[in-house]
């Protein structure tokens, strides 16, 4: 079972019938996320691979992964958003461990992004994972 912010995106979409809507919801969940301050807007922190520009900015802290976001597109910040739910607060060691994959599956995203959304997607989990396979390490 995933994270609870992510099972609640899970209970959302089954009321949500047509993907529209749930389109405009991961869009709201984007526009509801702080936005990343300027100064971590660095090389650094940009995601390669993605249509648009796209900026992760991971921690650890007391063991837990958190990471917070920002894209220039509203689709890939709502995202993001869902990214944060399925991957935040877990402890770092447990990160690589998710199937992103079969659990964005869960919501239909999968079927409902553009070939390049995708790959922008695959680009974030892959950061995801590799910055928390890092801090497992170094921990």
């Amino acid at each position: 079972m995933a994270q609870p912010a992510f099972e609640e995106i899970v209970e959302d979409f089954e009321f949500l019938e047509d993907w529209e809507d749930r389109y405009r919801h991961v869009i709201e969940a984007g526009k509801a996320m702080d936005p990343l301050d300027d100064a971590l807007k660095v090389p650094a922190t940009r995601v390669e691979g993605c249509a648009s520009q796209v900026w992760l900015h991971p921690q650890v802290d007391g063991g837990r992964f958190h990471f917070d976001g920002d894209s220039d597109a509203l689709i890939v910040r709502g995202l993001i958003a869902v990214l944060r739910a399925l991957y935040n607060d877990l402890p770092v060691s447990e990160v690589p461990r998710v199937d992103a994959g079969g659990e964005l599956a869960r919501l239909g995203l999968t079927d409902h992004l553009s070939a390049q959304r995708s790959n922008g997607l695959r680009a974030m989990i892959e950061r995801i994972r590799s910055v928390s396979s890092e801090a497992a390490q170094a921990g």
